[in-house]
């Protein structure tokens, strides 16, 4: 059984099984904008890297939607 860990999404606490791929939180988060730009403790991930990076505690999550409004 996988263990919860605590992590930052937008600005907001979340509790996410560990090991949790961006690729999941994207998928969790209903993310679905073909633009959508992930940055990982404050660095930009490239798209083909989603499924190979996962978080752990404490980590912080900002998913941008550059097309939002306008």
């Amino acid at each position: 059984m996988s263990q919860e860990i605590n992590i930052v999404v937008n600005g907001f606490k979340e509790s996410v099984p560990e090991n949790t791929s961006l690729s999941f939180l994207i998928e969790r988060f209903k993310e679905g904008d073909a633009d959508l730009i992930v940055e990982h403790n404050g660095r930009f991930i490239y798209p083909d890297k989603y499924s190979a990076v996962t978080v752990s505690e404490g980590d912080s999550v900002e998913f941008i939607n550059p097309n939002f409004g306008g």
